[in-house]
């Protein structure tokens, strides 16, 4: 690891320190990763449904990014407290909670194992950890010593991945995986250089909003995850939109108030080599129709062979963003009172 480990600001929770060991953190989920059993074979599986919320569910859609557009069947996320009513039997349901306790996730998995699916739990522990055990369905177990879920997005990606390698709808993820970990480490030496990228990009957002936008199911899983990282480690909004869906609607909204818009919003284009080259054109010809109604339009290449290094790639990046945005507010990007108060509050009679 080059460059330096120490945040510039407060950050009690470590969190800087687990971004900088992203690359360790997948290729450790990689290697402790050990067949499970008990897993359906290629051909008792109709589709596949991820049950997540919040890092766990991220954790969902990067697989689902990455792995969708090979699979033989189809693969969802439901971030929602119940499962579709279509899992049943021929179902593949992968239900990933990093604590075990996400309530949603717990009621929709134990909706799936009624259903009779064939169920996986990706989780450290918890009640859905606990519940696995009682059901006897395979675990994949994640590391407990993480500081947050969102920080835990790699340990819970991997055997996402693997377990549908294991099933035979995804041959060939461990060698996707491996080659991703050489361009996370090359990505995390450069946004730790003197020099970063990142912390260029959080500079020219500054207090403005960034509105991330991102095409196909890499960039448009990337600008959510954008959004997130900027809503839970810098405590500020933001908005994430996808190609070429904006181009039907968003786009029209920037007629009226751009006295206020150009004020409060920056643009943040996330590309990868997998777009459609009218998609390509869109991004152009947007960014000319638009551009003088927001702050600045920033754009952010990803590099890597391949979806999954790029997804991941866009991901680190934005994550650091994320940090330095934070750290520029004077905010400490660990802790997120207001959602333990939510969840608090919900308890309670």
């Amino acid at each position: 690891m080059s460059g330096s480990t120490t945040p510039p600001g407060i950050d009690s929770l470590g969190m800087f320190e687990a971004t900088a060991g992203w690359p360790e953190q997948v290729e450790a989920a990689r290697k402790a990763f050990e067949p499970l059993p008990g897993l359906p074979s290629r051909g008792e599986v109709e589709h596949v449904v991820v049950l997540g919320m919040g890092g766990s569910g991220m954790a969902g859609e990067v697989a689902a990014a990455a792995a969708g557009p090979f699979l033989p069947v189809p693969m969802v996320v439901v971030r929602d407290y119940e499962a579709p009513d279509y899992v049943g039997r021929n179902s593949l349901v992968m239900a990933v909670s990093f604590s075990g306790d996400t309530e949603e996730t717990v009621q929709a998995a134990g909706e799936a194992y009624e259903a009779g699916a064939h169920l996986v739990v990706v989780t450290a522990g918890g009640a859905l950890g606990r519940l696995a055990e009682e059901w006897r369905v395979p675990r994949a177990v994640v590391p407990d010593l993480l500081p947050q879920p969102r920080a835990a997005l790699g340990a819970m990606v991997v055997p996402l991945l693997l377990v549908l390698e294991q099933v035979g709808l995804f041959p060939g993820a461990g060698t996707w995986l491996a080659g991703a970990e050489g361009q996370l480490r090359r990505r995390r030496d450069q946004l730790l250089g003197d020099r970063s990228p990142a912390l260029e990009v959080a500079r020219r957002i500054g207090r403005t909003i960034p509105l991330v936008h991102g095409a196909e199911a890499v960039g448009a899983t990337a600008a959510r995850r954008w959004r997130a990282q900027v809503q839970e480690n810098a405590k500020t909004p933001a908005f994430a939109s996808a190609y070429p869906e904006l181009c039907h609607n968003e786009l029209a909204g920037w007629g009226q108030l751009g006295d206020v818009t150009r004020q409060v919003l920056t643009v943040v284009n996330l590309r990868h080599d997998g777009e459609h080259p009218q998609v390509g054109r869109r991004f152009e010809l947007v960014r000319e129709l638009m551009g003088e109604a927001v702050a600045d339009v920033l754009e952010v290449r990803a590099e890597g062979e391949g979806e999954l290094a790029q997804l991941l790639d866009l991901v680190l990046f934005g994550d650091f963003v994320s940090l330095h945005l934070a750290w520029a507010a004077g905010v400490d990007p660990g802790p997120v009172p207001v959602l333990g108060e939510l969840k608090t509050r919900l308890r309670q009679p």
